[in-house]
C-alpha cells in the first residue's frame, strides 16, 4: 500500500485527479471505476479542468460506478446518475455508451447486479477504482458486515450512512432510500489498482480503523489492505488519528 498525507484537501484531491489522470493518458482504453460523495467533488472538478485546459481526453474511457440508491431514477436529481453528470460527465468528452451506473429503478434488481457484473467482465476489468469511506468503514455502500468475496448486489443501508448522506435529500435521513445497489468488496478488489481519497477530521477515527485495526467484514474498508496495488490518499485532518509508525510509512507528509 502506497500512503500519501497531503498537506489539505485541495492538494490531496488534485493528487488523486492527477492518478487518474495519468492512468488514462497511459492506457489506450482504460476503465475506470468511479465513486461519488463529498469527497469526490474536487477531484471530478480537477478532471473537467484537465479536459478543458490541457486536452485530457475521456472519448477511449470507460466507466462504472461503485452504487446507486434504490428506487431513484437517472433523471432524479438526488440520484448517482444526475450527480455524476452533473459533475464530469456533462463537461467531458466521455461516450454515452461507455457510462455505466448500476439502476435503481430497475425492475429486477437482481437481474441487474448480475448484468452490471456481466458488463465489468465484458470490459475487460477496472482499471483503477476510485474509492471514498463512509463512517461505518464502507466502500461501496458496503455496510457492516461485508463478505469480501461479495458480488455487486442490493444492500440496506446503515442508518449512520442515511445521517452521513442526508445533505442531498434536505437534510432529512429519512427521506434518504433505506436500499441500494453497490459493487461488492470482491467485485471491488479485483481491480488491477485501487486509490482510496479521505478528507477531513470527521474521516480521521474510521481511517484509522481501516488502515490499522483488524482486517474483517466490520471494516469493509480495510479489505483494501488485502490489494497488490493500492493508493491511499489523505490530508493532514483525515490522517490525524493514524500512529506515529503508519504516519512514518506515508511517502509524503504534510509537516
Amino acid at each position: 500500500m502506497r500512503l500519501f498525507i497531503m498537506p489539505d484537501p485541495h492538494s490531496a484531491t488534485r493528487f488523486a485527479a492527477n492518478e487518474i489522470a495519468s492512468l488514462m493518458i497511459e492506457r489506450p482504453n482504460p476503465v475506470l471505476g468511479l465513486a461519488t460523495g463529498r469527497t469526490m467533488e474536487g477531484v471530478y472538478r480537477a478532471l473537467c479542468g484537465m479536459h478543458r485546459e490541457e486536452g485530457l481526453d475521456f472519448s477511449t474511457t470507460t466507466s462504472f460506478n461503485l452504487d446507486e440508491y434504490v428506487g431513484l431514477s437517472a433523471a432524479d436529481p438526488c440520484s448517482y446518475h444526475h450527480y455524476m453528470n452533473a459533475l464530469l460527465f456533462n463537461h467531458v468528452n466521455s461516450r454515452p455508451d461507455a457510462i455505466h451506473l448500476p439502476a435503481g429503478d430497475a425492475p429486477d434488481l437482481d437481474a441487474e447486479c448480475t448484468a452490471y457484473e456481466e458488463s465489468i467482465r465484458a470490459s475487460g476489468g477496472i482499471d483503477l477504482q476510485l474509492l471514498g469511506i463512509g463512517d461505518t468503514g464502507h466502500i461501496g455502500f458496503n455496510e457492516p458486515p461485508s463478505p469480501f468475496d461479495s458480488r455487486t448486489r442490493c444492500v440496506t443501508l446503515n442508518q449512520k450512512t442515511r445521517i452521513q448522506n442526508a445533505a442531498m435529500f434536505g437534510g432529512n435521513p429519512d427521506a434518504v432510500p433505506t436500499r441500494a445497489l453497490t459493487m461488492g468488496v470482491g467485485t471491488i478488489l479485483e481491480a488491477r489498482q485501487l486509490l482510496l481519497l479521505a478528507l477531513g477530521q470527521s474521516k480521521a477515527a474510521i481511517i484509522a480503523k481501516a488502515l490499522e485495526g483488524p482486517v474483517g467484514p466490520q471494516v469493509s474498508a480495510s479489505a483494501i489492505r488485502l490489494h497488490r496495488q493500492c493508493t491511499v490518499i489523505l490530508d493532514e485532518a483525515s490522517a490525524s488519528a493514524l500512529s506515529a509508525e503508519t504516519r512514518g510509512q506515508a511517502l509524503f507528509q504534510a509537516n
